[in-house]
């Protein structure tokens, strides 16, 4: 099985060696193509005002300067000799549940994977509190990911789905069980933004982490998460609001 791995927090991210060895796990053949640099939150985002270069680190190893789509783009369009079988997106350091994963770099390459037909997968470790940096621990996504990938891979994914995973901010011997799960939902009327004065006397802002509310539904991935479980979610690329269209169709009837 030839297994291409992506991220979005960057080449060097130590989520990216996470995944590799939870990869190695399930095959000897691995390639990786990701980011040069951290792409949090670039979504779906494809390069198109500059040019993209590629940089080679081994023989199976690439950076590039662009997004996770255009990393997952490239290793398929011109890196590998052949598609992958299967793409992993990840470890990414931080939760993508909820509507952050419409945010997410780490879930759209899965989502570019899903859109050439080729099973995909995106893999994220929660963190309890902000500011820990590279300090983040990683050891639920490294004791559990094969325990979670392998049911995945046995089974045949319907066209353009992808599975989204998160792994719970706590010890991974603490870890209650996997749990299915779909996608929540966060209030972001209530996050924050933070404001700062720059040394040159100009406000800047960031966009908080903390402090988005969200509603637990019995079901959803921000439960599983906050009741200790790994969550699995289905997602599909299909984005047709199915409900709405009999409404349109009388509304626009001559």
């Amino acid at each position: 099985m030839r297994i291409l791995l992506t991220n979005d927090d960057g080449y060097h991210a130590p989520g990216l060696a996470i995944l590799e060895t939870i990869a190695r796990q399930l095959s000897d053949d691995i390639w990786v193509c990701a980011p040069a640099e951290e792409q949090s939150g670039a979504g779906h985002s494809l390069t198109l005002s500059r040019p993209v270069r590629i940089r080679q680190h081994d023989e199976r190893r690439f950076s590039c300067s662009g997004t996770p789509t255009d990393s997952v783009m490239m290793a398929i369009g011109k890196l590998m000799p052949d598609k992958p079988d299967l793409i992993l997106s990840g470890v990414n350091r931080g939760a993508n549940l909820g509507d952050d994963i419409t945010y997410s770099g780490t879930v759209s390459a899965a989502i570019e994977g899903a859109l050439a037909g080729i099973p995909s997968i995106a893999l994220s470790q929660v963190y309890a509190k902000e500011g820990m940096g590279d300090t983040v621990p990683f050891a639920p996504a490294e004791t559990w990911g094969v325990q979670v990938l392998r049911p995945l891979l046995a089974m045949a994914m319907p066209p353009r789905t992808l599975i989204n995973i998160n792994f719970p901010a706590i010890p991974a011997a603490e870890v209650q069980g996997i749990r299915v799960t779909r996608q929540g939902f966060h209030d972001y009327g209530r996050g924050s933004i933070v404001e700062g004065t720059d040394p040159r006397g100009y406000r800047y802002y960031w966009f908080g982490l903390h402090g988005i509310e969200h509603s637990l539904a019995h079901d959803s991935d921000l439960e599983a998460i906050d009741d200790n479980f790994i969550s699995v979610t289905p997602l599909h690329l299909d984005l047709t609001h199915d409900a709405s269209l009999a409404a349109l169709r009388s509304a626009y009837a001559v």
